[in-house]
């Protein structure tokens, strides 16, 4: 899979985790884990970028008696989401082209 576009398909899935509730890093990989596996170097770096995109924000709180960051999602974070949906429309779509001539020959 084209790097780039696997990149912006985890971005999306790491915002669509923490979607309807904060979230820290390990629940955002169990979490994901029923659609892709994702390392935690792999989420920490892509947490930072949201971050710095201003797409999430973070908190720390203590829980057990250690600190945990907690993720939210912004509004930004937010309309990346419907971005995201409104061109898988034309991935999709573009998927049928490229699919139309396997579904001919069977």
């Amino acid at each position: 899979m084209d790097v780039q576009l696997k990149r912006g398909l985890l971005d999306v899935c790491v915002l669509a985790a923490i979607k309807n509730q904060d979230s820290y890093g390990y629940k955002i990989i169990k979490d994901l884990k029923p659609y892709l596996e994702l390392s935690e170097s792999t989420l920490y770096t892509i947490l930072k970028r949201l971050e710095a995109a201003n797409m999430l924000t973070v908190r720390t709180a203590e829980h057990g008696g250690r600190l945990r960051k907690y993720y939210h999602i912004t509004v930004q974070g937010l309309q990346r989401i419907e971005e995201f949906k409104a061109e898988w429309q034309e991935i999709l779509s573009i998927y049928r082209f490229v699919t139309k001539e396997d579904e001919t020959r069977e």
